[in-house]
Order: C-alpha cells, then sequence, then structure tokens
C-alpha cells in the first residue's frame, strides 16, 4: 500500500525557501518532495495527501480521505477534490520547468462525477501535461477511487513566468 498520512503532521511538513524552489529545474525538486529529501509542503498535513509519482510532465498524488473532510450531508467535501485535482495538474507543469521558472495556476475547472464518502479508501489524482509553451501550461487530472471508478476529472491553465527573487 502506498504511503499517505495517517494524521497531520505523520511526516516533516514545511517549505523550502522560494529561492531555493526555483533554483533548481521543477522535475528535480518534485523528486526531491516524493524521496523525503525536501520537506512535504503543509497543505498534505490537513489534506492527508501525498506526492507518489513524479515524471517529466506527469504526477500523481495519493490520499486517504475520511471524516475529517466531511460537508453537513455526509459527503467528502467537494473542496477536497479540487484541491488534490489542482495539485497533481499543477505539479504535471511544475516538472516541465527549469531552473528559474515559476508558475501559478490561472484557471482550473473541476467536474465531480461521483460522491467520494469516508470508505472510499485510497484516492490517486494523476495529473498529465497536455501542452507546455513559453509563457502558459495546460493539464488534466484524474481523480481514481481503489476500485477504479473515476471520481472527478478536470483541466487547468498556468502561467510561466521568471521565478520571484526570493
Amino acid at each position: 500500500m502506498e504511503k499517505v498520512f495517517s494524521a497531520p503532521g505523520a511526516d516533516e511538513l514545511g517549505i523550502l525557501p522560494v529561492s531555493e524552489v526555483f533554483s533548481m529545474p521543477g522535475l528535480d525538486f518534485l523528486s526531491g518532495v516524493r524521496d523525503g529529501i525536501h520537506p512535504i509542503p503543509p497543505i498534505a498535513g490537513p489534506m492527508r495527501m501525498r506526492l507518489v509519482e513524479v515524471d517529466m510532465g506527469r504526477a500523481v498524488f495519493a490520499s486517504h480521505p475520511d471524516g475529517h473532510l466531511l460537508n453537513p450531508i455526509g459527503t467528502v467535501h467537494g473542496g477536497y477534490a479540487m484541491t488534490l485535482l489542482d495539485s497533481c495538474m499543477g505539479c504535471a507543469v511544475h516538472t516541465t520547468l527549469e531552473a528559474g521558472e515559476a508558475y501559478i495556476t490561472v484557471e482550473a475547472k473541476v467536474n465531480m462525477v461521483r460522491p467520494i464518502m469516508p470508505d472510499t479508501g485510497i484516492v490517486r489524482a494523476i495529473g498529465t501535461l497536455i501542452h507546455r509553451g513559453r509563457t502558459t501550461a495546460t493539464a488534466e487530472g484524474k481523480l481514481m477511487a481503489e476500485n477504479g471508478k473515476l471520481l472527478a476529472h478536470g483541466t487547468t491553465t498556468c502561467s510561466i513566468m521568471p521565478a520571484p527573487a526570493s
């Protein structure tokens, strides 16, 4: 079974200085996050998600939704799916960055196709690059249940720019 969070703070959460993040190619940075060389971003704690695969133009997160994510009607809040898809799609774009480049999400669209329940089990958010240009990139994502069923899917547009100085 893939390693995912059992509780917030189960692994080292933190961030690197922006200058350090963008001083290396995106694939190198994300490989370091996956491999535990770099800290796991703080959002991963409450979302109980972990980057489990990364390659050029592709990023996969695993997560285990449970009761702490429930909305008032007893299903996992839709923001959970949106956050996982934003993460995998954005990281798919991030893998293409050269040292000195940065990106931001400009637009994201998500379609929820099935409810996510606390007993859904481990889910996988799979982000794949569609296009990378000089100043924009697009990616798509699929959120899949353990049983292979599609839970949600989406697309994103990201802006590519010079990395901030600090």
